[in-house]
């Protein structure tokens, strides 16, 4: 009988294996050999199905719940990844600024060094003018005196003294520059001659200039000085020999990259200049273009070079980087402004004009050791001279004299009242009076207007020979009526 009710509990849909089974054996040995009921079959088998049922919904769950499982944990990955990459993204942008800060704390710092240099200069420019304004008199006289011979060595050091104030003023940004637009390459390459004569034999010298490049709007004489200053240097880092190459291409700076070279964004020439040398370390890098700051032996540099390269390049609106590993040479890159003009072809030079003359001139200058020698140069070759110490005593002599005063010669920076601030007084009474300035520096703006509008600056320190010769020259360049 129970093996009858367990055939009949199959035959419903009852399995073979599970709790009904086990079950039925349980009603077997209850029930004894009759074995239970036919009735319980179909029971039986309703039960089984729902627990089958069970068993496939238990399967789903554990489907989905293992589905979800792994697309949480597929997003956690996810989301690691993705955290991962922004604390990476949040170092390189910590790393980006704290370089930024170190380039700005660099940049303020050679500021405040360049301001200093510039003042010193400025200054002593004065004093030179005066130093070799005298020894040129003092030569100029016929005389087998053997103190002529100490004055001669007098105007050697004031040369040399002079040649150094130019390389302070370069790195300061504080010179006077005759901008022009130029040929990196021709630039380049007119000079290679020179360079190769300049380093030596031993260096293997080569071009590797991009034809497609624009030109750039800069001083040539400083862009040469420039270049040769970093020849030079490169020269001294490759005793034994070596190779230097000068380069030429262009690049494109955003804003971020822009912004942490110091200049604006857009498209720049690069002239680079490279050399296989004994290279440099992290620390001479921080402060190679500091004035003064030399890696060489004592005597053998004065620690400017790459100080005056820096100064040049920045006040032409570029900048200069270098990239160098100890024993693996050295690399310079030269930034400057693209601009799309061809270069400008260089008029001859004209006859230079006679010297002395019979005009009224009114000096202007604060510094008296340097009034006292211009009002003597002048008044010894021909011109009748007033003199006064600041732009107020300027305007003055000026309304007091009238029409006697034929030209103004005047100092940039004085107390008061600017050499252009007394420039444009003197315009608005005086319109046919020519005003020639001296100045060892300037950063104003005032005169780099009056420079494009043709005012003549002659530059401290200056001869007597250089002061004569610009005088005229403003003076022979008045209109025929005013001359009159």
């Amino acid at each position: 009988m129970a093996d009858e009710c367990l055939a009949d509990a199959k035959g419903a849909g009852v399995g073979t294996t599970g709790w009904h089974e086990r079950l039925l054996e349980q009603l077997a040995r209850h029930f004894g050999p009759a074995g239970p009921p036919r009735a319980l079959a179909p029971l039986l088998a309703e039960i089984d199905r729902s627990y089958r049922d069970a068993d496939e919904e238990r399967a789903r769950l554990k489907a989905a719940y293992t589905e979800a499982r792994d697309a949480l944990q597929r997003g956690v990955e996810e989301r690691t990844v993705a955290l991962e990459q922004a604390n990476e993204e949040l170092r390189r942008q910590m790393a980006d600024r704290e370089q930024v800060e170190a380039q700005l704390r660099q940049s303020q710092r050679m500021e405040a060094i360049g301001q200093l240099a510039g003042g010193v200069a400025h200054d002593f420019n004065n004093l030179l003018t005066a130093i070799v304004g005298y020894t040129e008199l003092l030569l100029a006289k016929p005389s087998d005196d053997p103190a002529r011979r100490h004055v001669t060595e007098i105007r050697r050091a004031a040369d040399r003294a002079a040649s150094l104030t130019r390389q302070l003023l370069a790195f300061s940004r504080r010179q006077l520059m005759t901008p022009e637009v130029l040929d990196v390459n021709q630039l380049a390459v007119e000079l290679s001659r020179m360079l190769r004569r300049l380093i030596g034999e031993h260096i293997v010298f080569n071009l590797q200039l991009d034809a497609t490049i624009g030109a750039v709007r800069a001083d040539r004489t400083q862009l040469e000085q420039v270049l040769m200053n970093l020849a030079v240097n490169a020269r001294d880092a490759m005793p034994t020999g070596g190779h230097l190459t000068i380069g030429t291409s262009e690049v494109d700076l955003d804003e971020f990259t822009a912004a942490r070279r110091g200049v604006a964004p857009g498209r720049y020439v690069v002239a680079t200049v490279r050399d296989t040398g004994i290279g440099m370390s992290p620390q001479t890098q921080a402060r190679i273009f500091e004035p003064f700051f030399t890696t060489k032996e004592p005597g053998q540099g004065t620690g400017l070079g790459l100080a005056t390269v820096y100064g040049i390049v920045r006040q032409s609106g570029g900048a200069i980087a270098v990239d160098s590993t100890l024993g693996h040479g050295a690399t310079f890159a030269i930034l400057l402004p693209r601009v799309a003009h061809a270069a400008a072809v260089a008029e001859p030079a004209e006859p230079r004009p006679a010297i002395g003359g019979t005009e009224t001139v009114l000096v202007v200058e604060d510094e008296p050791a340097l009034r006292d020698l211009i009002a003597r140069v002048l008044s010894e070759n021909g011109y009748t001279v007033l003199l006064a110490e600041n732009g107020l005593g300027a305007l003055h002599a000026v309304r007091a004299e009238g029409a006697k005063v034929a030209a103004v010669l005047s100092d940039v920076v004085m107390p008061l009242m600017s050499g252009p601030q007394l420039a444009e007084q003197v315009r608005e009474e005086r319109p046919d009076v020519p005003v020639l300035f001296m100045t060892g520096y300037t950063d104003d703006s005032a005169v780099v207007c009056d420079l494009e509008r043709g005012v003549r600056v002659l530059h401290k320190p200056f001869t007597p020979s250089d002061l004569l010769v610009a005088l005229r020259e403003v003076l022979d360049a008045r209109p025929q009526s005013a001359a009159a």
